[in-house]
């Protein structure tokens, strides 16, 4: 561990004084790049100059022990020598926690795709109930939501709903919601009271710019018309609604919540990479091979994630077997706790299995 901190700290040093260069602060591409990695490396290091100093107090003090012979200051030495072993054993595992490798989109803002799975018109009113769950969430965190383009379910709720969630720390809190949500309920339409199970799919996608995935604008075909509500209706006259066609992979994008084709085209492009990045990603990953997959954080689509069970008032994460009986709060954006729970599981996962040995 200390040959890593080490290296990080050589690295810090020489990300420090290449941001002051001339060159790179005229290059406002590079010069971001380069003044994250110094925030994040920056508390590493600050963590790890503060372990180095708790090491050398360890050590006058233990030599203190050696040579000191009046009973009273030995006993406040051996005290103090105790105190700061403790302190080095929590600093260790801070330490370990920071050299766990992160996901470089964790801090990026993300696209948020809703769909109605099996179950029809139950689905789609599912498929909604989870939009509002996640509005409320960005709401609590202090994120900005916007929907980019959605189709309305014939009973309620949505067919499918797209929209973009901007803030802090999105896409590294959001990204363990990819996959299967599956509900339990009696329908409205059930007239014999029945429970019915239902699911709707949810992807979560980091959103890329155009530094992280390049696109060739002629392998793009781009449509317009009038943007719909309701039943098909047409809301406007203008045809401000955009639709992109990514030929040599099929990927089809839309959005309409703009008035201005301009706006509603530069949303569907981030719309369109986050999804090429998507695809590009589910390679890699085969590539690199299931061992170099964490399961918590694999974000696969088809994957049952989690049951909403309405008449026990139960949820369950089937990932890390976590249970709560609190549905109600939880569809109305209580999901910090499973949250955390998957964050803490995939990092232990990571350091059972990520090198973090001394």
């Amino acid at each position: 561990m200390l040959d890593k901190l080490e290296a990080i700290k050589d690295r810090f040093e020489e990300v420090s004084q290449l941001i002051i260069q001339p060159d790179v602060m005229s290059d406002m591409g590079n010069y971001t790049k380069l003044s994250k990695e110094y925030k994040d490396l920056e508390k590493v290091v600050a963590a790890y100059d503060s372990y180095r100093l708790t090491l050398e107090n360890i050590e006058s003090t233990k030599a203190i022990l050696e040579k000191e012979k009046d009973p009273e200051f030995r006993e406040m030495a051996k005290m103090e020598w105790e105190e700061l072993k403790n302190k080095k054993d929590e600093m260790e595992e801070d330490l370990r926690k920071m050299l766990i490798p992160k996901d470089p989109n964790d801090s990026k803002d993300c696209i948020l795709e809703i769909r109605s799975g099996t179950g029809g018109d139950e689905a789609a009113i599912f498929a909604g109930d989870l939009f509002r769950m996640y509005q409320r969430f960005s709401e609590k965190q202090n994120w900005n939501l916007t929907i980019l383009d959605l189709t309305f379910g014939t009973s309620g709720g949505y067919k499918e709903i797209i929209s973009s969630v901007s803030g802090a720390d999105v896409y590294g809190m959001l990204k363990y919601e990819s996959g299967v949500h599956r509900v339990q309920r009696v329908p409205a339409t059930e007239t014999q009271g029945r429970v019915h199970t239902s699911a709707a799919t949810v992807a979560v996608l980091p959103e890329m710019e155009e530094v992280d995935v390049e696109i060739d604008m002629n392998e793009v075909r781009k449509d317009t018309y009038c943007s719909s509500g309701p039943g098909g209706q047409s809301v406007n006259t203008t045809y401000s609604a955009v639709r992109l066609t990514h030929e040599p992979s099929g990927i089809v994008v839309t959005c309409q919540d703009q008035k201005s084709q301009i706006k509603n085209f530069e949303k569907a492009l981030k719309v369109l990479r986050s999804r090429i990045y998507e695809i590009e990603l589910a390679k890699h990953n085969e590539e690199v091979g299931a061992q170099r997959r964490s399961m918590v954080g694999s974000g696969d689509r088809s994957d049952k994630i989690r049951t909403y069970n309405y008449p026990q008032s139960r949820v369950t994460d089937h990932r890390i077997n976590k249970t709560v009986y609190n549905l109600p709060e939880v569809m109305e954006g209580s999901i910090e706790d499973f949250i955390s729970a998957l964050r803490f599981a995939e990092n232990a996962e990571k350091m059972k299995g990520g090198g973090m040995e001394d």
